[in-house]
């Protein structure tokens, strides 16, 4: 459907919560509640929470549209009573419900709503994972009760054992702050997601959790997670142990990682007294430029990826002509090589130069293999 399909009033509240929030909220499956006024007044928010996400439902009414919404949670959520005996009883009579005094003409209301509720259903779950029957859990959470945004979760689930799963926030450092220039509107953090089952009896040597480090998905524009190796777990270690170890290591990568952006800019700008000023580059994290380059009339781009090891692993190079075209109408291009002499050693200058004579090389064998496909597309 259009989007003016949407109440204003409604629509409003919905960009502010999307474009505010500190975490990425998602609108889904916008649907209609009233068989003839065919306006979008109900809509799924997916929230993260815990590595996770959680949907909640928020159904508004077209007809009605300054009244308050109401909050659908999921099935699995059925106890979860935000405005009713959430905790003791002074924290129930603390927690105001923003429901009763709606004003749907100020745009921030279900943004403070969402908030509100998140907050309520993070004390939840934390609420929840106390009350389990596991003095191993129990240890393990007064350990770590000083560390600031931990999220914890406990799933159940007729098919599966029990388990409580943890969202540690790891590093005290501005990662935004860190990459100049960078775009990021939201944070960026990595959090280290520790999984334990659910048992009832303490083990003097229990088994390691299940551990995965987890990032902010534009913070792989500088760091990948994937690379890193987490430290290993030794028997009888709990995470008060485990962390320290973890963040050091992670923070000597990180800071190497930054450092690297300034290595590929470098690189860059080697490459242009000797292909011209890029024609388009990335200038925050330097991962990618193109150059316009020529042999006689032959023109062509020359597109050089950087990865984020560089120099320790070199650039990947293509050719993309400007002249010859496949039967679809697109640009012929060579295939990805790194096929050229390299080493990491080299002074930045000197990798520039191996570039360039690569490829003052290579565009013959390219020119050629381009006349040849337009030779077969005819």
């Amino acid at each position: 459907m259009a989007i003016d399909a949407i109440p204003p009033l409604i629509a409003a509240q919905m960009n502010y919560l999307v474009t505010h929030t500190p975490f990425s909220v998602k609108v889904e499956n916008m649907w209609t509640g009233g068989k003839n006024t065919g306006l979008l007044d109900r809509f799924s928010l997916v929230i993260p929470f815990c590595l996770d996400h959680i949907k909640w439902d928020v159904i508004y009414n077209a007809v009605y549209p300054l009244a308050a919404p109401d909050i659908i949670f999921g099935p699995e959520d059925e106890n979860f009573r935000p405005y009713h005996a959430l905790g003791d009883a002074s924290d129930s009579k603390s927690l105001k419900n923003p429901l009763t005094e709606w004003n749907s003409r100020d745009p921030t209301r279900l943004f403070s709503l969402v908030l509100q509720l998140r907050e309520s259903y993070k004390a939840y779950q934390k609420k929840r994972v106390e009350e389990v029957d596991d003095d191993r859990l129990k240890f393990e959470i007064s350990t770590m009760l000083s560390r600031e945004g931990i999220e914890m979760s406990l799933s159940s689930n007729i098919d599966k054992p029990e388990e409580v799963k943890f969202a540690v926030p790891l590093l005290d450092l501005d990662l935004n702050k860190m990459v100049a220039g960078s775009t990021w509107r939201h944070q960026q953090k990595i959090y280290l997601q520790v999984i334990y089952p659910v048992g009832r009896k303490y083990s003097s040597a229990p088994s390691a959790p299940r551990l995965k480090l987890v990032s902010s998905p534009e913070l792989k524009a500088v760091f990948s997670i994937d690379d890193f190796r987490l430290p290993a777990w030794l028997d009888g270690m709990c995470m008060a142990e485990y962390l320290p170890t973890l963040e050091e290591m992670l923070e000597s990568q990180i800071k190497d990682a930054v450092s690297f952006i300034e290595s590929r800019r470098k690189l860059i700008m080697a490459l242009a007294p000797l292909f011209g000023r890029p024609v388009e580059a990335d200038p925050v994290f330097c991962r990618k430029a193109t150059f316009l380059s020529s042999s006689g009339v032959f023109t062509f781009l020359v597109h050089v990826a950087i990865p984020l090891q560089f120099p320790k692993q070199q650039p990947s190079l293509m050719l993309q002509s400007s002249q010859h075209f496949n039967s679809q109408g697109l640009p012929i291009k060579s295939p990805v090589t790194a096929e050229y002499p390299w080493s990491p050693r080299w002074e930045t200058s000197d990798m520039a130069d191996r570039i360039f004579d690569f490829i003052v090389e290579e565009c013959l064998n390219f020119k050629k293999y381009c006349n040849e496909s337009m030779l077969q597309n005819r």
